[in-house]
């Protein structure tokens, strides 16, 4: 679900903007806060911003220059945590922009042959903004350099919130530390893109980080993190929550312990219905009907990571995997399912150890799960020494994608195949209870009546029903919908002027559920009486 505090900070990025501008209608993918005037940090900018931050080269022949140079960091790194001032959530508060609906040329760079944006991509942007995010979570303004190098240790989560990514619209990146440790930290963002005269949001995604000495071989503190009011502390304990919860599926990893007693039955039903009913032998199998041997539900690659997908700190980028281990693992569910797959969630991605830049990046794409519709994809990605042909694992990655009609069944053949489809399984369902129900719509009242949409398209037509009215009225119809005017320069909706709508989907059963309308705080939480 959405974070609470997101709907704050989408609330005061998104609508300040639309309530206050004056200026003509935008153009259809033409983010109102992207007109002229509006300064704004793009999202082309967050690399630059990273390298000022720690002092990188932009060119590879300075590399070791730049590294011999933040060697003499390490002794401006704290002792402890207590050294460290605390921070707020709102200290690292970040809005970024990726204005496709205003550049032609960067549209170019994500637009797939679907005429769609490239999710890869996508993935490459997270990655930056989530390391901008720690940064100006430990920002010193003494310190000309950051000493710490802080790198990606794993992708908690990625929701989608829909599949429709428009490559002719502006979109909106949010984001800001929601949990820390001692050494690491959470940093949940929110994706958004203007369409129809508003910001939808797209995605949410929680990535957590570590921090490490400016050589990268150890760890370092961070400053402690003071959560302001019940609705940041709730965030902060479901950091502790997220934290746990983690622990707990790696001491119950496959590779760990044995399968429960229910997995145990699964991979024994899975057996017994490819067993020869003509043979009385444990070796004669035959593949069920509308079935796939997993065997045959793969699809390999090879990277040669070149100095130009290099990261701040002169290791193979972490966003640049993604995108590759996502479009091997796309390509594999739309070979297997004969049709486009739609990304659902991306789930659990673990950084082991970081790649090297003159690696041999292995990437093996395996569908290890389906049910229904749904396709749950594992990439394994690993380099190899070509000198001492020794392989070591870097990274895993779980896709869960969703097409347009049944897929065949995945069938194992090994035990070990049988442990590859029970952790696919154990990722689905994750993935589904996570988005069980999607994030409800919210409607802000409009500037002519208030309204409860049980619909998209109710939506819709309310905001063309108010820009209708203003623009008769002679009055700007941008301002229509989602324009509440307030006092208060740092929030634009309050207690009593946002509501949620009154159904919300469920995705595992495919179908809306009537919810009763409710108030919500300015923090977006239901109002408790």
């Amino acid at each position: 679900m959405l974070s609470p505090r997101f709907r704050l900070l989408r609330s005061v990025a998104s609508l300040t903007t639309r309530t206050f501008s004056l200026g003509p209608v935008s153009l259809q993918g033409k983010g109102l806060d992207m007109s002229e005037g509006n300064a704004h940090l793009l999202m082309s900018n967050v690399r630059n911003r990273l390298r000022e931050i720690v002092g990188a080269s932009t060119n590879w022949r300075d590399h070791q220059q730049a590294l011999a140079d933040r060697l003499s960091l390490s002794n401006q790194l704290a002792g402890s945590q207590d050294e460290l001032p605390v921070r707020r959530m709102k200290d690292s508060y970040i809005e970024v922009h990726l204005p496709l609906g205003t550049d032609p040329t960067l549209r170019e760079k994500y637009l797939n042959y679907h005429k769609g944006v490239r999710f890869g991509r996508i993935l490459e942007d997270l990655d930056s903004l989530a390391v901008l995010i720690c940064y100006s979570h430990t920002h010193n303004k003494a310190l000309p350099r950051s000493p710490l190098s802080i790198v990606t240790a794993l992708v908690d989560k990625i929701d989608m919130r829909k599949h429709i990514i428009h490559p002719d619209c502006d979109i909106k990146f949010t984001g800001h530390v929601t949990w820390v440790g001692k050494t690491s930290i959470e940093a949940k963002m929110h994706m958004s893109q203007y369409h129809d005269g508003a910001y939808t949001p797209v995605l949410d995604a929680t990535f957590v980080m570590v921090a490490r000495d400016p050589e990268n071989k150890r760890a370092a503190f961070v400053n402690p993190l003071k959560p302001e009011g019940p609705e940041e502390e709730e965030l902060f304990q479901q950091g502790e929550i997220n934290k746990t919860r983690r622990i707990e599926l790696s001491t119950a990893s496959l590779l760990k312990v044995a399968p429960t007693a229910e997995e145990r039955k699964i991979v024994h039903s899975l057996f017994l219905n490819t067993l020869d009913t003509k043979t009385v032998s444990f070796r004669s199998r035959v593949l069920p009907p509308n079935s796939v041997w997993m065997e045959d539900a793969k699809v390999k690659g090879l990277e040669i990571c070149h100095p130009q997908e290099r990261n701040i700190f002169n290791r193979i980028f972490g966003g640049f995997l993604m995108r590759k281990a996502y479009e091997l693992g796309w390509a594999n569910a739309c070979a297997y399912g004969g049709c486009r797959p739609n990304l659902v969630a991306v789930d659990d991605i673990l950084f082991q150890k970081p790649v090297e830049i003159g690696s041999l990046l292995l990437l093996s794409s395996q569908v290890c799960y389906t049910q229904g519709k749904y396709i749950q994809v594992r990439v394994h990605t690993e380099v190899l020494d070509p000198l001492t042909r020794q392989h070591n694992t870097t990274n895993v990655f779980h896709f869960t994608f969703v097409t347009d009609k049944d897929i065949p069944n995945i069938v194992p053949q090994s035990y070990g195949e049988s442990m590859l489809y029970l952790d696919g399984k154990r990722h689905f369902n994750q993935t589904l209870e996570s988005q069980k129900y999607t994030t409800p719509r919210v409607l802000v009242k409009t500037s002519e009546f208030f309204f409860y949409p049980k619909t998209a398209r109710e939506v819709d037509q309310a905001s063309a029903t108010s820009r209708r009215q203003r623009a008769a009225a002679g009055r700007d119809p941008a301002q229509s919908i989602r324009s509440v005017p307030t006092t208060d320069p740092g929030c634009c909706r309050t207690r009593d002027e946002t509501f949620y709508s009154t159904e919300r989907y469920d995705i595992t059963a495919d179908r809306w559920e009537f919810v009763d309308p409710y108030p919500v705080n300015k923090y977006g939480h239901e109002a408790r009486s």
